[in-house]
């Protein structure tokens, strides 16, 4: 299938010129170009969040490590009643296995979440008294906690900065040509060096945001992409705007968020909280 036509102002953007072969881009204009869509998300996201509900780091931390394989939306779905039956590491670390699969069942691969919250309750317990570390390098020792859950916890619960490579962070920086590099650790290191540390955490929320709602997997919406000029893989998507328009999630389409509870800056640009198991969108009963 031939490529599709790209606008002049993207051709221009991401190969600097608007006609003839493509010249590299240089590591200059790259970073440039990357702080420039941080920038423009930042304008269009401000009210950006972790969209895992929790209140202390524990309940982050469960819920991170529950979200793999499923949608965060499923997750704030189903951790209510696992954060009141067991609220502390040491009510975890003692439960039933059988009744806190059952609990978590909604969220997929329940069997071996089990384990590994168990697990990770138990050594918060053991080894941190109770408390959930501050510090990569103990995170990461945790079972079922790898870097991508570490950092979630440790730049939203402690406010220390780090990226979040997720399936959206990693597919947008690669249409953006921040990097080609598909290991998440890699992906880490290649974005990190073109950002200062201090706005990582925000970064991610904000590239998160924009692949949820606008730049999807299957079919992003160029058309209304506020980052269009400066994507080096616009057209790959709706770039009709009224089409594309129609493709927009959550609250850039007037949907529900994933959240049973979000920020209020959320619900001030107009966010609607997501039902709770078993309910149906405008329902925060129950």
């Amino acid at each position: 299938m031939p490529a599709k036509k790209r606008s002049a102002a993207t051709t221009s953007a991401s190969t600097g010129t608007g006609t003839g072969a493509a010249k590299p881009e240089s590591r200059t204009a790259l970073v440039r170009r990357a702080r420039k869509i941080n920038r423009i998300l930042a304008e269009t996201y401000p009210y950006a969040h972790p969209e895992l509900d929790f209140e202390n780091p524990f309940q982050l931390l469960l819920a991170t490590v529950m979200s793999a394989q499923t949608t965060d939306l499923r997750v704030n779905q189903t951790t209510p009643a696992l954060f009141a039956k067991y609220p502390t590491p040491a009510d975890l670390a003692a439960a039933n296995p059988e009744e806190v699969e059952e609990l978590i069942r909604p969220t997929g691969f329940f069997r071996a979440k089990t384990r590994s919250i168990m697990g990770l309750a138990k050594a918060l317990e053991e080894d941190f008294g109770g408390e959930v570390p501050g510090r990569l390098e103990d995170l990461v020792k945790l079972p079922g906690v790898g870097r991508k859950t570490a950092f979630v916890v440790l730049g939203n619960a402690f406010g220390r900065p780090g990226i979040t490579v997720d399936t959206h962070f990693g597919r947008l920086v690669r249409r953006w040509k921040w990097t080609e590099e598909t290991d998440p650790d890699k992906v880490e290191k290649a974005v990190g060096e073109l950002f200062p540390k201090s706005e990582w955490t925000m970064l991610s929320h904000h590239v998160i945001f924009h692949g949820r709602r606008i730049c999807h997997a299957r079919k992003p919406a160029c058309g209304a992409c506020p980052v269009a000029p400066l994507c080096p893989a616009y057209g790959e998507g709706e770039t009709d705007p009224e089409k594309a328009q129609k493709l927009l999630k959550y609250e850039k389409g007037g949907f529900p968020g994933q959240r049973l509870n979000p920020p209020q800056s959320y619900l001030d640009a107009g966010g609607r909280p997501a039902p709770p198991l078993g309910g149906t969108p405008g329902d925060t009963t129950g």
